[in-house]
């Protein structure tokens, strides 16, 4: 049975006094009214709530928060070309289709926060050229594709919070030049890849990246302290990102971690390196000085003859 929840919708209307005047695109089951420079749609029945949508075209900002919403049917935003900012966090969908928002080509702010969203289809969000700000946080995504932002040049904020993201694809955040904020706090990243960051070629980005259960070591540290050393990289909480392994270093912060002892595992691995060199280079020379014994004499057996 489907719930009989009331929806608030709050729109800013453009300056068409005809609307307000006698309300003849007010669809039905609406009841719309004037409410200082608001324009108050409040619907009643679920079964209608789509079908009304078609009609308001003048739209700009849509809440449909805090219901039940599980999916969003195929075109859905069809008519709803003046659609700026819409709403549709704290509800129950799992999948967001490559359908649904294909007609928000002035979209600018998109909240799917708080939801139980697992996958994305890849080109769910290609028509949100637009698009300033992202809101995915508190779903159930597990990795951050390459080509999922392929076309969201001009986002500034992407809040990825409170996920299961174990894992950034090498590409995934390079269109994003024009991102000013990565939330990435609270998820489920152990390592990462200092090239996957460096790709975000932007004036200024801020990354939040704490409560994730790092394993710290030497190639981690290296990794922030790269990222530390890019002027355009802003790790807001470096000092609260804490250890998660190894056993010895839970909940240390990886800023306490002494450099020295990356300093000495490096200079371990050189001292290996540079006497697997020296013993390669001893087993030629060797295998040289050989050679030319043998040939010394062969050629002095050749003269006795």
């Amino acid at each position: 049975m489907l719930c009989l929840i009331p929806l608030l919708l709050l729109l800013l209307l453009p300056p068409l006094p005809s609307i307000m005047s006698d309300f003849r695109q007010c669809p039905s089951p609406c009841l719309c009214y004037e409410s200082s420079d608001l324009f108050r749609v409040t619907l009643s029945y679920w079964l209608s709530v789509f079908q009304s949508l078609s009609s308001l075209q003048f739209l700009e900002k849509l809440d449909l928060s805090f219901n039940r919403l599980r999916w969003l049917p195929q075109d859905f935003t069809l008519h709803l070309t003046s659609l700026q900012e819409l709403r549709l966090d704290h509800n129950l969908m799992q999948h967001v289709d490559s359908s649904s928002l294909r007609n928000c080509d002035n979209l600018r702010k998109l909240d799917l926060s708080y939801n139980r969203i697992r996958t994305i289809d890849a080109r769910a969000f290609h028509s949100l050229s637009r698009l300033r700000l992202l809101h995915l946080e508190g779903n159930r995504l597990n990795i951050l594709k390459d080509g999922l932002l392929s076309r969201q040049q001009s986002l500034e904020v992407l809040l990825l919070g409170h996920n299961n993201i174990s894992a950034i694809e090498a590409e995934a955040l390079a269109p994003l030049r024009g991102l000013t904020l990565l939330g990435l706090r609270g998820n489920r990243l152990q390592h990462i890849k200092f090239k996957t960051f460096l790709k975000l070629q932007t004036v200024s980005t801020h990354l939040q990246m704490s409560l994730n259960p790092w394993t710290c070591d030497c190639d981690l540290q290296r990794v922030f302290g790269k990222i530390q050393y890019v002027r355009h990289l802003h790790v807001e909480d470096y000092k609260a990102i804490l250890c998660h392994a190894p056993p010895q270093q839970a909940g240390s912060p990886l800023a306490s971690m002494d450099s020295q002892l990356c300093m000495a595992e490096t200079a371990s691995v050189l001292v290996i390196t540079i006497t697997v060199m020296l013993a390669v280079i001893g087993a030629l020379v060797k295998a040289e000085r050989n050679r030319k014994n043998k040939q010394a004499a062969s050629d002095a057996e050749s003269a006795d003859k």
